[in-house]
Order: structure tokens, then sequence, then C-alpha cells
């Protein structure tokens, strides 16, 4: 089996962070969201990947990825001219896979227990495809699958305005080389895509056999700010303490990780906080669920449930809920309350 990691367009809802880095590559307890999912694949012995990048930010994601050494994986860079759907990104990686199963995966998208399970199972029941799905409360945001009273997958709709089920599709498909067929024969949604939703209804229209598996542990798709915060914090709960840099006075309570070359001084922190290489906190209270990146400056401040990018600085701030690109700037004098900001990088704040 090979992989096909997607990790093209635009990111329009997280912007102004996307509008100079790749959504992909946007940080969830300091590693980027991409990095999870390509360990995930050689974690589940998958070993060649095609990743599909978009003009914009393909080079961003080749200087983060590299040749995929670092993750034991062999990567090749396919290039997606323009958004088209899925299903189009799916077939520019087609003649890539040459014949092989596909383990395609949404590079923006977290699956807390990973793929070994699903590729396994796959690997054995050798269905034509399989997908993921998990309950959601707003299915109509989602691809949403309709099972039949035996499981079997009977209808997929994409972000349907009456959904007639709460299955949302999670961004993992495993496909042989039925789906071949099947991406030559759609057509165009009403949104000029060719989505993959098509793709796999086709699949159950012909006859094959499309086998659903249910998502025991969290998935996100971290598409949002809110959803991005919350995969922060989910991901954060299985943070292992580990304090390699200098913790110098103040307190420390719950599972804390402060990276080597990190100096922490008088500061109140509550886990789970991860606090990135070579930041420099001084008088601050951190936490809980909050990521402070590498090469970070804080001062006086206080932040809570939150993502700060690298070589950010706060000076006397109060921040919740808030998601803070790289080389960020708030100082001067500070609001008296908390407050809650999504800035790009290079951002710059002067209170008067």
């Amino acid at each position: 089996m090979k992989g096909v990691m997607l990790a093209g367009g635009s990111g329009t809802r997280l912007r102004p962070i996307t509008h100079s880095m790749a959504k992909q590559l946007v940080p969830v307890a300091n590693r980027p969201i991409l990095h999870y999912g390509l360990a995930h694949m050689a974690e589940a012995g998958i070993d060649e990947v095609c990743i599909i990048i978009s003009p914009e930010t393909g080079d961003d994601i080749r200087r983060s990825v590299g040749d995929g050494a670092a993750f034991g994986l062999e990567v090749t860079y396919v290039v997606q001219d323009a958004p088209r759907g899925l299903a189009h990104a799916l077939a520019c990686a087609m003649p890539w896979a040459d014949g092989d199963d596909v383990l395609m995966y949404l590079g923006d998208n977290l699956v807390r227990d990973g793929l070994v399970d699903i590729v396994a199972d796959f690997s054995t029941s050798r269905p034509n495809c399989q997908i993921l799905l998990t309950r959601v409360d707003d299915p109509s945001s989602f691809g949403v699958a309709e099972l039949s009273d035996t499981g079997a997958v009977e209808r997929l709709v994409e972000k349907p305005s009456s959904p007639r089920s709460d299955l949302a599709l999670v961004g993992v498909y495993l496909f042989d080389q039925t789906i071949t067929g099947a991406l030559e024969e759609i057509r165009p949604s009403a949104r000029a895509e060719l989505e993959i939703t098509d793709a796999i209804q086709w699949l159950v229209d012909a006859g094959h056999r499309v086998d659903a598996s249910i998502v025991r542990g969290w998935w996100k798709d971290t598409g949002r700010k809110e959803d991005l915060l919350h995969a922060n914090q989910l991901v954060l709960r299985d943070l292992a303490e580990d304090v390699r840099g200098d913790v110098i006075g103040g307190q420390v309570r719950g599972s804390v990780q402060v990276d080597e070359g990190a100096r922490v001084v008088d500061c109140d922190i509550t886990g789970p906080v991860v606090i990135g290489r070579q930041a420099d906190l001084r008088r601050c209270t951190i936490g809980p669920n909050t990521s402070i990146a590498a090469k970070c400056q804080l001062r006086d401040a206080h932040v809570e449930d939150s993502i700060l990018m690298e070589d950010t600085r706060v000076d006397g701030w109060r921040l919740r809920s808030s998601l803070l690109g790289r080389s960020t700037r708030l100082g001067g004098s500070a609001p008296e309350r908390f407050v809650e900001l999504t800035l790009g990088e290079h951002s710059r704040i002067i209170g008067q």
C-alpha cells in the first residue's frame, strides 16, 4: 500500500494565519499538523508517500518534510495546479501509485489512534474501498454517509443541507485500483469540484464493496480556529512531563514539557503546556492547554488555551483562546482584561 497525503488548498477558514503559511503546517502542540499524519502512515507500515501540493504553498511543504527520511518515508511531490476537489487531487497521484492500493489522508486532519488498525483491516478484508466515519453534531459541514441496517454503505452526500445521518467522513480513505474507474467517470459537482464522495458513490452504485469503520478515538478537522485550538487541547492531554530546559522559581503543575534551551523564570505554569526550545518566559502565568513555540519571549503575560507560534513576543498581555502567527509582537499598555486574538505572522499590536 502507498500513501497519498493531500497538502494543497488555500485554508481560507484559518486566515489571516494562512495568508503566509500552509494550513497543514500550523502547529499543534508545537508540531505541524501534517507531520502527525506522515508519522501515522509510517507507523502503519506505509513507506512510500505522494504529497499533493499547491503552487502557492508547495515550497513550504517541501521544506518542512524534505525527502521524508525523518519519518522513515520515501516522499514524492505532485503539484495540483488548482483546487479542483479531493477526487481530482487523488487522480493526480494515481499514475504514481502504479496499480497499488492507496491510503488517502487529508493533511489538515488529526486521528488520535493512528492508522495501524484500519490498514490491517483493509489488508485482511480486501474491500474495494474503506472509509472512516465519526458521529458529529453538525453533519451539514461534512461529507455524510448513510448506512443500511446491516451497516453497508448505501449513500454518500457532500455537505448536505438536510442530513439524513450524523456519520461524517473522516479524512482517511483506502482504495484498491477500482477507484481509477470511478475517478474517470465522475463529473464536477455544483461547486465545480470532483468530489471524493461522488467517486465512492460510483463504487457503491457499480456494485463494488465499500466498507465503513467508526472511529473509536477522537478525530479533528483543523480547518477552523476553534477546531485547531481543540485539537491542541486533545494532543496536549497525552503530553508526557519532560522538563529539559531551565525552570527557575515559580510553580509547575500538571503535565508540562519544557524543551532544551528554554528558560522559564518565576512563572506559574498549569499543564498541559509545551514550551519550545530557546523560549524565554519571565513572571508569566501559562496554561492550561497552551503551546508556546521555539524562541518565543514572554514577559508578565497570562496565556491560556492558546497557540503561540515561533519567535512571538508578548509583554504584559492576557490572552485566552488565541492563535498568534510567527514573529508576532504584542506590547505597550495592554488591556486589563483577557482578550482573544488571531494574528498572522509579523503582526504587531502596541497598546496605548
